[in-house]
């Protein structure tokens, strides 16, 4: 079992650290002929480039992708996945190792210094290194791609909660997210969110989010009892995004609070007399199968460790001191997450295409 490979027949595994030369993923088991262009996986990249708004990372990262293998003129001009490994590469450009000289020797509060210097007996304090969102990138960019593999799906995602402040559902715009640079379906969250993430940045800190992924036009049929339910892979997914500290699936947990009656998503046939579900408390998913609808997930991500104000923290001789990390820091991660969780739920419904055609045709 590789630690560093994620999927069944579509798979990706990604490589490098955050300070090292560069970044990197291959993607096996993905169909032939395929039209894919590094420009087309770049628009995705694009929107997760750190640096691009005041409410991000000022490291300055162009993230330009270059395809190294699996893709070949298909005679029109156009180029098309051959069905071999697809090998990716971003170049890192704008490391700062100085920054973290200061904390080379002591863990950050939050962080997972503490648990890899324990697990490996060394740790790459360089920016986090291994366990850095810089490696997220490479997700991205193998997302691109796996949103080809389902025919006419669908991905969006955005914002809809920063801190204590939860978006207007009355007011959700999907067609605005690209809009802003807080990634938020509602217009009308914008303003207040950008004043409260200014005082928060400015005070040197940083707050938590809620990211929410929707999926539309899954075909009926993806995910397999007992062990393969594609609820399953897909909180898998999102809890392997760095600092997600939980998921749902449609109702989520709120499900708790509703009855029976309430949570039973009612059926009658449409006008096209197909099957046609009253609500989307399951999020699209029944018995660990998609449904047709919406697939819906949310995930919610930590505030960012690295912060200004001093904190109690212990070095690797075992000695108590306090700890101040300085260098370029999201003041809320959640704003870039949300390419990466579209990226996830394109992954996961790639994976989970091919697994059911693979096995009923």
């Amino acid at each position: 079992m590789s630690h560093n490979t994620f999927g069944h027949l579509f798979r990706i595994t990604t490589w490098g650290e955050s300070h090292g030369p560069a970044i990197g993923c291959v993607i096996d088991g993905c169909p032939p002929g395929i039209p894919i262009t590094a420009e087309e996986i770049q628009q995705d990249l694009d929107r997760r480039r750190p640096g691009q708004s005041r409410f991000t990372t000022q490291r300055k990262e162009p993230d330009s992708v270059e395809i190294q293998s699996g893709v070949f003129d298909d005679g029109s001009g156009s180029q098309v996945t051959t069905g071999t490994p697809i090998g990716l590469v971003i170049r890192n450009v704008d490391q700062r190792s100085k920054d973290y000289s200061d904390i080379a020797g002591k863990f950050r509060p939050g962080h997972a210094d503490f648990t890899y210097d324990a697990k490996y007996g060394l740790r790459d304090y360089r920016g986090g290194g291994r366990s850095s969102a810089r490696e997220t990138a490479m997700r991205v960019a193998a997302g691109a791609i796996a949103r080809k593999v389902v025919p006419g799906v669908t991905i969006r995602a955005g914002l809809v909660q920063m801190g204590p402040h939860k978006i207007d559902r009355s007011r959700l715009d999907w067609a605005t997210v690209d809009d802003n640079a807080l990634y938020c379906p509602d217009p009308g969250s914008v303003e207040p969110w950008s004043d409260y993430l200014d005082q928060i940045r400015k005070s040197g800190s940083s707050i938590g989010a809620v990211i929410e992924v929707v999926a539309e036009d899954v075909p009926v049929g993806l995910g397999a009892p007992i062990y393969g339910k594609l609820d399953q892979d897909l909180a898998s997914a999102m809890m392997s995004i760095n600092a997600v500290k939980g998921v749902e699936i449609g109702a989520g947990m709120g499900s708790a609070a509703l009855t029976g009656e309430e949570n039973a998503d009612e059926i009658r046939i449409g006008a096209d007399s197909q099957p046609q579900f009253q609500s989307n408390n399951a999020g699209g998913i029944l018995g660990g199968i998609s449904t047709g609808q919406p697939v819906v997930c949310r995930f919610s991500v930590k505030p960012t460790s690295s912060i200004l104000s001093p904190r109690k923290t212990i070095d690797r001789d075992g000695h108590e001191t306090e700890i101040v990390t300085r260098g370029r820091h999201d003041p809320c991660v959640g704003i870039r997450a949300v390419p990466v969780g579209e990226a996830m739920m394109a992954l996961v419904l790639a994976d989970h295409f091919l697994r059911h055609r693979g096995q009923c045709g």
